[in-house]
C-alpha cells in the first residue's frame, strides 16, 4: 500500500515524533486485525479445517485467541471498545498478528458448509499487513514502523539515525564489536527499557575503549587514545578530555552504568536520545581516530 494523499504531496509527510498509539490510531488497528479475521487471514498459522477433511477452510479462531492469550498476556482478548492498551502492547499485537497472516487464496466452495477452501501467500499477505500498519503510524505521526518481517521498530529522528547509520564495528576486539552492536541494535527498540539498556551497554563499551591502547594504567591508556583524536597540547585535546571526563561523570551519576539509590533514573525518552547519540558521536571519532573502524 503505497497511498500518497493530497497533504502528503502537497505540505509534506507529518513528522514521526509521537511515541504513543493513540485510541484513533487504535481503533483502526483493530478493525485492520478484526478484517484478518473474518477474510481468514489468520489462517495461515492457525488454520480451520473443514469438517469433510477437504482441507484449510480459515482460521480457526480458538487457536488464534489462546495463541494470543499466552504470547501477549498483557492484551485483553477479545480486544475490548474503548480500551487502549499500553504502546509495547500494541507493538506485540501487532507482531503477533504480523507472525499469522497470509492472504487467503479461495479455493473451491462448499456449498454445504458455506465456505471456501484456501490456500495463503504468506508474502503478499505480510506485505499488506505491514503495508496498513505503517500507512496508520505515518498519517499520525507515530514514530514506530513494522519492518519487511513484521518486527516493530522505532524511527529515529535524524539526527539519530544518521550517527547509527555507520557501519563501523570492526574494531580488532571482539568484546568491544559486541557491546557496540548491542547498544545499536537495542536502541531501534520501542521500548524505553530497551534503550536504557542500551545506553548501559554503550557507556560499558566506552569504559572499555579507555583500555584498549597501551600505557601502565588505565589513564595512560585513555589518555594515548585522546592523543590519537587530538594534538597533545592543542585546543580540540582539551576539549576532547574534558568532553570524556564530562561523560564519565555522567555514566557515575545517573543511573546508567550503576544502581545506587543515589543515582538519578532517566525518565523520558528524548533525554536517552541525547545521552545515548552524544556518548555514541565520541566513540565514533575515537575509533576513526585509532584506525579501529573497518
Amino acid at each position: 500500500m503505497s497511498t500518497n494523499y493530497f497533504t502528503d504531496r502537497e505540505y509534506g509527510q507529518r513528522l514521526a515524533i509521537s511515541e504513543t498509539i493513540d485510541e484513533r490510531v487504535w481503533e483502526a488497528l483493530q478493525a485492520a486485525i478484526d478484517m484478518r479475521l473474518d477474510d481468514g487471514a489468520f489462517g495461515y498459522r492457525f488454520t480451520a479445517q473443514c469438517p469433510d477433511g477437504d482441507g484449510p477452510c480459515g482460521c480457526d479462531r480458538q487457536a488464534f485467541a489462546r495463541f494470543i492469550k499466552a504470547e501477549v498476556p498483557w492484551i485483553d482478548w477479545p480486544l475490548q471498545r474503548g480500551e487502549l492498551p499500553d504502546t509495547p502492547v500494541i507493538l506485540d499485537l501487532l507482531e503477533f498478528c504480523a507472525s499469522a497472516v497470509g492472504e487467503p487464496i479461495l479455493g473451491s466452495y462448499h456449498s454445504y458448509h458455506h465456505h471456501h477452501h484456501m490456500q495463503w501467500d504468506r508474502d503478499a499477505g505480510l506485505t499488506k499487513f505491514v503495508a496498513e500498519v505503517n500507512l496508520l503510524f505515518r498519517r499520525n505521526g507515530i514514530a514506530f514502523k513494522l519492518d519487511d518481517t513484521g518486527h516493530a521498530q522505532r524511527i529515529l529522528p535524524l539526527p539519530v539515525a544518521q550517527t547509527l547509520g555507520w557501519h563501523m564495528f570492526s574494531t580488532g576486539d571482539d568484546e568491544l564489536d559486541r557491546l557496540l552492536e548491542y547498544a545499536r541494535s537495542h536502541f531501534l527498540s520501542p521500548k524505553l527499557d530497551d534503550r536504557r539498556d542500551a545506553t548501559e551497554k554503550l557507556w560499558d563499551a566506552f569504559e572499555r575503549m579507555k583500555t584498549l591502547e597501551r600505557g601502565a594504567d588505565k589513564k595512560a591508556r585513555a589518555d594515548a587514545l585522546l592523543d590519537r583524536a587530538g594534538a597533545p597540547g592543542s585546543t580540540m585535546r582539551s576539549a576532547l578530555s574534558e568532553e570524556a571526563k564530562a561523560l564519565t561523570d555522567i555514566g557515575n551519576s545517573l543511573r546508567i552504568r550503576h544502581s545506587e539509590i543515589a543515582q538519578e533514573m532517566i525518565e523520558r525518552s528524548e533525554q536517552v536520545d541525547w545521552l545515548f547519540v552524544r556518548l555514541f558521536s565520541f566513540v565514533r571519532l575515537l575509533l576513526l581516530s585509532s584506525g579501529r573502524s573497518a
